[in-house]
Formats: C-alpha cells, structure tokens, sequence
C-alpha cells in the first residue's frame, strides 16, 4: 500500500470540500479548484466533514501510481485554498530589470526586445522592486510553472551568473580561460 496514498488529507479550517462523482471541489478563501481523478481511483469525505481519504480499487500498476499522486494533489489543492503558494524570483545582471503593466510581466533581459509576458488570470505577480519577481496562487501546479516559464526566459549563465534565478538557488560559477 502506498504510504502517502493511504494517509488521510486533514481539512483544514475555512476550506469547503465536496466530491462528486471523479471530481473533487476544494473552496477557501483563496479560490476554488477542482480535480478529476482516475477512475480506478475514490475519494471519501469522512462524515464530519475533517477528513478525506483516498482509495484504490485494485493493485495494478496504474492504480498504485495513482494511489498516491492522486492524494498529494488533493492535499496542495486544500493547502493551496487555505494558505496559498509563492515563489519568488531575483533578477542579476547590470541592466535587467522586471515592471508590471497591467496584466503584463515586461522584463528586459539582455535581449533586443523587451519580453511581454502575460499574467495568467488566476496568479497575482507582483514585482516589489525592479529586481525581484513574487508569483503568488492557489495552485501549485500553476505557481511552478509560471516561474519556471519566467525563468527559463534567461537562464542564469555559469561565467557570471546572470539572469533570473530563485530567490536563494545557489548557480555554480566556473572559472573563466584565465583560470587554467
């Protein structure tokens, strides 16, 4: 039995969650998300409303892949509602710098052109000065992947470490042609 999948998801307190069908609803008071598990796959809310569990119907591979995903999702979405993700950016280099206009992530990089990026509907991104970059959510799998997508814009080079990188990720720095 999966050790993850069979821990049961603690509701946490202000988050509404109900299940109907495949699909499991999570409310709070940062959003709403909702999730369409496999079929081999049940969700149960315990009769007082505190607790969920996760179940599979058979040993099969897929069903205990899905064992344990299934529940860790389940949990980032009440996570998610009740408190929220964040992840934050810094931009290094002499000229690079981050603005936010409108709905828009301007950044200018190194490149030609400044890079227009637009602010998916359910992330708030905030630039507190013109080096850093917060991306905030309820969703994990959206919070991830749009700093991800920002980082990858300009990958902080290994000569002198410049472009956008995680708050606190550690970029190993190697020796110029002058080091041999």
């Amino acid at each position: 039995m999966s050790r993850i999948g069979k821990s049961p998801i603690a509701v946490l307190d202000g988050v509404k969650v109900s299940v109907d069908g495949q699909t499991v609803n999570v409310e709070g008071p940062k959003g709403k998300l909702s999730f369409t598990h496999q079929e081999n796959i049940s969700v149960s809310v315990s009769e007082d409303g505190k607790t969920l569990t996760v179940n599979r119907a058979n040993d099969n591979r897929d069903s205990r892949a899905f064992h344990g995903l299934t529940r860790a999702l389940i949990n980032n979405m009440v996570v998610g509602v009740k408190n929220g993700y964040e992840k934050k950016l810094e931009i290094i280099g002499v000229g690079y710098l981050a603005a936010i206009k409108g709905k828009i992530l301007q950044l200018r990089v190194g490149f030609a052109n400044e890079l227009q990026i637009p602010i998916p509907e359910n992330l708030e991104v905030t630039c507190p000065d013109q080096t850093h970059v917060t991306v905030k959510g309820c969703d994990k799998q959206a919070v991830g992947q749009f700093a991800a997508y920002v980082r990858a814009l300009r990958k902080p080079e290994p000569y002198k470490g410049k472009g956008v990188r995680y708050v606190g990720e550690q970029v190993k720095i190697k020796p110029g042609k002058s080091a041999t």
